[in-house]
């Protein structure tokens, strides 16, 4: 994965002071640690699971389903898998009407995702299937050691998996909560880690990912106040729900009161597929207020030749320039023109993130560098990165509104 910054930040003390604090960080933040992990216990698992089951249904909300999510919907377009995948993960009636269609119950496993184990969007939607398929061999629970879930659980007799200590679900996607049903479904697993594996031994062992990293946080932070709205621009369908893990990560993480004042401060992240978004949103950030960073995503390889055909259609044949070109180059000379663009704004940050290919691989790679780049800009910005008392708040509410209910 090759990041080119177009942009400079040249203060190496706040770099330093980024790079430290990050380092000690990992004595008590776990998801550094996943890249590493043991993962023989999920294939153990993974082996309980009868053949017959060809689907794999998660019951999770936000950070226990948008991470698995985000990699099966990247590879699932490249290859044949083992097993299809759903979530359900909005209490929106009719969204789990549409997807209770596509589901044999007794084709089925279900992977019941709460790190609390009272989540109130999750357990409306078991209580909902578990009336439909009451059988607890269908079910497996995954969730803090302890939690009133695993007590629930247990009380039926069903499996449950535990998440690794202090790793937030924003943090979780390469814990079980998402290797577990990619597992199932076939996707690789090891790959996928090693990915993650390559971008953290580059940042913590002075490989060049380690300058651009602490470069694009610090300058992300030095310039929050100005450039506050940051823009995902992915050059392919297949990152489209890496762009919603994103908006998760970056928005739940960096949107605080600071540390050691009463500011409120933040990044606003925001997902963005081109083409399609270059007939919209692109306007906005071409002649709009310029507050706003953009990263561009491409692909380097799509293993694709299909191409466009030699074909001149009658009054059109000033089209006949795109005749023989290939999809994957079309769609890359669209991402460059458009970033060049923007550089000749001159006041426009703006970087790109090349991906070698759509494997299990980079998509580990740029899953475990977006976490990176957001703990390092957390810090800068002196925010806790790893709480979230605003969704909370709501949480709050809602069961306050719903005891009164009662």
């Amino acid at each position: 994965m090759l990041n080119r910054l177009h942009f400079t930040f040249s203060d190496e003390k706040t770099k330093q002071h980024a790079f430290n604090a990050i380092r000690q960080e990992q004595q008590h933040i776990g998801y550094y640690a996943l890249p590493e992990q043991n993962t023989a216990p999920i294939h153990d698992y993974c082996n309980t699971i009868n053949e017959t089951v060809d689907t794999i249904v998660v019951i999770g909300i936000g950070g226990s389903s948008l991470g698995a999510k985000a990699v099966y919907e990247f590879i699932k377009p490249t290859r044949t898998l083992k097993r299809k995948l759903y979530f359900f993960e909005s209490t929106d009636p009719v969204n789990i009407a549409a997807l209770l269609e596509k589901i044999d119950f007794e084709k089925s496993h279900f992977l019941v995702i709460s790190k609390s184990g009272t989540t109130v969007e999750t357990f409306s939607i078991y209580k909902y299937l578990f009336n439909l398929h009451r059988n607890p061999a269908s079910y497996t629970f995954i969730t803090d050691p302890g939690s009133p879930l695993e007590q629930y659980a247990k009380s039926i007799d069903a499996a449950v998996l535990h998440l690794p200590d202090n790793v937030g679900g924003r943090f979780s996607v390469l814990s079980v909560v998402g290797l577990v049903p990619l597992a199932l479904c076939g996707i690789d697993i090891e790959k996928l880690l090693s990915g993650a594996k390559c971008v953290k031994e580059s940042f913590f062992s002075d490989g060049y990912l380690k300058e651009t990293l602490l470069t694009k946080a610090a300058f992300y932070a030095k310039h929050h106040a100005q450039y506050h709205i940051n823009c995902l621009f992915a050059y392919s369908e297949a990152l489209k729900y890496f762009c919603e893990w994103y908006v998760q990560l970056w928005g739940e993480s960096l949107g605080k009161h600071q540390r050691h004042s009463a500011f409120n401060v933040g990044l606003t992240p925001i997902g963005l597929i081109g083409p399609k978004d270059q007939h919209s949103f692109l306007q906005l950030i071409m002649e709009g207020t310029r507050d706003k960073s953009v990263t561009f995503i491409k692909v380097e390889d799509f293993h694709d030749k299909t191409q466009i055909p030699q074909r001149t259609l009658e009054h059109l044949e000033s089209l006949d320039v795109l005749n023989g070109l290939g999809f994957a180059e079309l769609i890359n000379m669209q991402c460059d023109s458009v970033t060049e663009a923007l550089l000749a704004q001159e006041d426009i940050p703006v970087d790109t993130l090349v991906l070698e290919s759509i494997d299990e691989a980079t998509i580990g790679k740029l899953i475990f560098y977006y976490e990176l780049l957001t703990s390092l800009v957390g810090e800068l910005i002196d925010v806790n990165t790893y709480d979230q008392p605003g969704v909370e708040a709501g949480k709050i509410i809602l069961k306050q509104k719903l005891k009164n209910r009662a």
